[in-house]
C-alpha cells in the first residue's frame, strides 16, 4: 500500500460532503512532523453524540503525518502486537484475583497446633485445651519443631485421665475452658466446598446413634467410603456375610450413596487393609478426611491404617510417630490434625468428632464414660433366662408381662403385653448391670438403688445430681414370625435389646395369649434428650445365621447397591 500524499489527504473528495475547507492552497502547503489541526466548516449543526461515526474520528484524530516521520505497516504491527499481549496479561490477573476471592479456605496449617487433639497451643490458660508452658514453647519455636508437641490436657488424656473439652457433654454445661460441640462442627463445614475424599466412620455396637444421618451436610458431594469399626466387638460365632448384607440394607434405606462398605476392627487390624487399598485407589490426588461422631473410634482407626500403610509407604512410617490421642472422652480431638502418609500428594486429616446430643455420652459423667465404651466381645444377657439355672421362678406363666427391667441407670423397660415365651436380649456394655422387678415396685426401686445397683451413675452425689428418665416411649412392636427376632429396640450410646417373640427353651406354656395379635407393646424410659430406634434385628451369634433371610434384589438395585469388604 502506497503512502498518502498531502494532495490524497487533503483531498476534497476525502472529506464528508457537508464539510468545506475554510482556506485550501496546495501550492503554499507546508508539511510538518508535527501535523496541525484542521479547521473545518459544517453546514449543519450537529452535536458530537448525533454526528456520523467516521465524521467524530475524524474531528478528534490528528493525522499520522507522512515522511519520513510516519508509522511503517511494521511499526503498526508491533504496536497491535504488543496491545493483544497487554491485554492478555491484564485478563489473566482478573482470573486470578476472581479465583483467589471465590476459593474456599482450607484448614489453617499457619497456627501451630497440638498433633494429640489438634487444639492451638497457648501459654496462657492452664486448664485450657491446647495449654504448653512458655519454656517449652519458646524452645521448640526456636528449633521450628512447634508440629512436635503435645499438650498437657492430652498428656492427662494418654495416661488414663477422664478430662472433658467439650461443653454439654460428659454432664458438664460448659465453661471458659470448654469448647462448644456447634464451634467443632463449623470447623467441617469447608468439607463441601471441597474436592475430597471422605471417609466415614459408623460404630456398629452403636450403629444408628453414631450413623451421622445428615452426613451430607458436612461432606457435600464429595464420594464417601462407609467403614464400620468394632465388628471384633460381635458375639462369638457371629456370621459376618449376615451382617455385611445388613448393614447394605440399612445403608439403601437410609439413601446415602457411598463408593464401598468395609467392615473393620482397628485393634486386630482385620480389613483395614482394604479400607487402605480402596483410599489409594480412590484417592486421586485428593485430601481425606476421616469423618463420624464423636467416640465413633477415629484416632484409633487412623492409627491402624498407618500402621498398615506403613509396611509399602515409607511416609506413612514416618507419620506414625506423631499420631492423634486416643481417649474414651468424647471431644479428644478439637481441631483438624494434618498428617503426611501418601507419597504421591494429598493429605489425611483426623476431624473433630461430630457430638450428637442424643447419644448417652451428652448426660453421663465424664468418669463415668469408660462404663460405656465395650472393651471386650459383647454377650447378650437374655431375661428371662433358660429354666435349666431356675432363673425363670422369678416370673409367673404369663412371662415378662407385668415386669419392668433396669439396664444400670440409664434405661428401664415395662412390659406391657408380650407373648409368655418373649425373651429380650441385652446386648453392650458388661459393666452395665441388669434388674427385674414387679412393675409396680420399680419407682420406689430406682429411687433406692440409683447410684448403688443401678449405675451409672455411680454414687449416691452423682444420683442427686441426676435429671432422671425423662423420656417415655411405648413401642407397639409387630411380626410375621413368631420363631424370628421380631426387632431390635436400639439405646443411642449405648447398644441395643433384641425382641424375641417365642423362644422354646424358656419352657413357659402359653396359655393366656394368642398369636394372632402380632403385636408386642413395651414402654422404655430413658434420659432426655437420649433417643431411641426400632429397626430390623442384626444377626449376631450363631443363631444369626439360621434366622437371617437374604432379600432377592433385582439387576438394577444389584448395580446401585455398594459392595461390601471384610
Amino acid at each position: 500500500m502506497a503512502l498518502k500524499t498531502p494532495s490524497t489527504f487533503l483531498s476534497p473528495l476525502f472529506l464528508p460532503k457537508h464539510y468545506t475547507l475554510s482556506i485550501f492552497n496546495p501550492v503554499s502547503l507546508n508539511i510538518y512532523r508535527k501535523p496541525t489541526p484542521l479547521s473545518c466548516k459544517s453546514t449543519h449543526s450537529h452535536s458530537p453524540s448525533q454526528l456520523p461515526l467516521s465524521d467524530t474520528k475524524l474531528l478528534s484524530s490528528e493525522p499520522e503525518g507522512t515522511g519520513a516521520a510516519s508509522p511503517t505497516r511494521g511499526d503498526r504491527f508491533l504496536e497491535r502486537q504488543q496491545a493483544d499481549e497487554a491485554a492478555k496479561l491484564l485478563i489473566k490477573e482478573i482470573k486470578k484475583t476472581k479465583k483467589k476471592t471465590k476459593k474456599v479456605l482450607k484448614v489453617n496449617t499457619a497456627t501451630a497446633c497440638c498433633y494429640g487433639c489438634g487444639a492451638p497451643l497457648q501459654t496462657s490458660e492452664v486448664d485450657a485445651p491446647g495449654f504448653v508452658d512458655m519454656d517449652t514453647y519458646e524452645l521448640k519455636k526456636k528449633h521450628h519443631q512447634l508440629r512436635t508437641i503435645l499438650c498437657g490436657r492430652c498428656r492427662l488424656l494418654s495416661h488414663g485421665h477422664m478430662i472433658t473439652a467439650v461443653g454439654g457433654n460428659g454432664g458438664y454445661s460448659g465453661g471458659k475452658q470448654f469448647v462448644s460441640a456447634d464451634e467443632l462442627r463449623e470447623k467441617l463445614f469447608h468439607l463441601r466446598y471441597e474436592k475430597a475424599l471422605i471417609v466415614k466412620l459408623v460404630d456398629i455396637v452403636d450403629f444408628n446413634g453414631s450413623f451421622l444421618s445428615r452426613v451430607r451436610d458436612l461432606a457435600g458431594a464429595n464420594p464417601i467410603i462407609l467403614v464400620v469399626t468394632k465388628v471384633d466387638l460381635l458375639p462369638k460365632g457371629t456370621d459376618f456375610n449376615c451382617v455385611g448384607d445388613w448393614v447394605v440394607e440399612a445403608i439403601t434405606k437410609k439413601k446415602l450413596n457411598v463408593l464401598s462398605v468395609h467392615l473393620t476392627s482397628s485393634k486386630s487390624l482385620v480389613g483395614i487393609a482394604g479400607v487402605a487399598s480402596e483410599i489409594q485407589k480412590e484417592k486421586k490426588g485428593r485430601d481425606v478426611y476421616i469423618l463420624g461422631s464423636a467416640n465413633v473410634g477415629k484416632s484409633a482407626f487412623i492409627s491402624a491404617l498407618l500402621k498398615m500403610m506403613a509396611q509399602r509407604d515409607p511416609a506413612a512410617a514416618a507419620a506414625q510417630k506423631y499420631k492423634p490421642i486416643q481417649s474414651a472422652v468424647p471431644g479428644t480431638t478439637l481441631g483438624p490434625i494434618q498428617i503426611d502418609p501418601f507419597l504421591g500428594g494429598g493429605k489425611l486429616y483426623d476431624t473433630p468428632g461430630v457430638h450428637l446430643h442424643h447419644r448417652q455420652a451428652a448426660v453421663v459423667h465424664s468418669e463415668d464414660l469408660p462404663i460405656l465404651a465395650p472393651q471386650s466381645r459383647l454377650r447378650g444377657q437374655s431375661f428371662p433366662v433358660s429354666s435349666k439355672n431356675g432363673m425363670v421362678g422369678k416370673f409367673n406363666s404369663d412371662g415378662l408381662n407385668g415386669f419392668s427391667i433396669f439396664w444400670g441407670g440409664l434405661v428401664r423397660i415395662d412390659v406391657l403385653k408380650v407373648l409368655p415365651e418373649t425373651c429380650l436380649t441385652f446386648y453392650g456394655p458388661k459393666k452395665l448391670p441388669i434388674h427385674a422387678v414387679p412393675t409396680h415396685e420399680a419407682d420406689e426401686f430406682y429411687k433406692k438403688e440409683l447410684g448403688v445397683l443401678l449405675t451409672p451413675p455411680t454414687g449416691k452425689d452423682r444420683a442427686g445430681e441426676w435429671r432422671g428418665l425423662e423420656t417415655v416411649q411405648q413401642l407397639q412392636i409387630n411380626f410375621e414370625d413368631a420363631e424370628r427376632p421380631a426387632s431390635d429396640v436400639a439405646i443411642s450410646g449405648l447398644g441395643w435389646i433384641t425382641v424375641e417373640p417365642r423362644r422354646e427353651s424358656l419352657g413357659i406354656s402359653e396359655s393366656n395369649f394368642s398369636e394372632t395379635t402380632k403385636q408386642l407393646d413395651i414402654v422404655v424410659h430413658v434420659p432426655k434428650p437420649v433417643e431411641i430406634f426400632v429397626r430390623p434385628s442384626i444377626p449376631v451369634g450363631k443363631a444369626g445365621a439360621e434366622w437371617y433371610q437374604y432379600r432377592e434384589l433385582t439387576e438394577k438395585e444389584e448395580e446401585i447397591r455398594p459392595k461390601w469388604y471384610f
